[in-house]
């Protein structure tokens, strides 16, 4: 399998100034930067995510192959309802 480096991009964000200071303790905490934290958190949402939809894709495509619950119609209507001794 070949390796292709990711290319990486700067996004500038606009935070609250108590969440920045609170983010940055948790990261110091983590021995990590508030960068490395934040693209974690989202590759592990968009990982999430993806799994999510694979997961739909082959619940819906098994929905739509049906199961067979090798049922046979009843003859009758009486044998439809027959009931143990009534």
């Amino acid at each position: 399998m070949l390796y292709y480096p990711r290319m990486r991009t700067n996004l500038t964000l606009k935070l609250d100034a108590d969440l920045i200071r609170e983010v940055r303790i948790l990261a110091a905490e983590q021995g990590t930067s508030i960068s490395a934290l934040l693209s974690e958190r989202l590759e592990r949402m968009v990982r999430e995510r993806k799994a999510y939809d694979s997961a739909r894709r082959r619940a819906l495509a098994r929905l739509g192959e049906g199961y067979d619950l090798h049922w046979k119609r009843p003859d009758s209507r009486y044998d439809l309802h027959e009931r143990d001794g009534r």
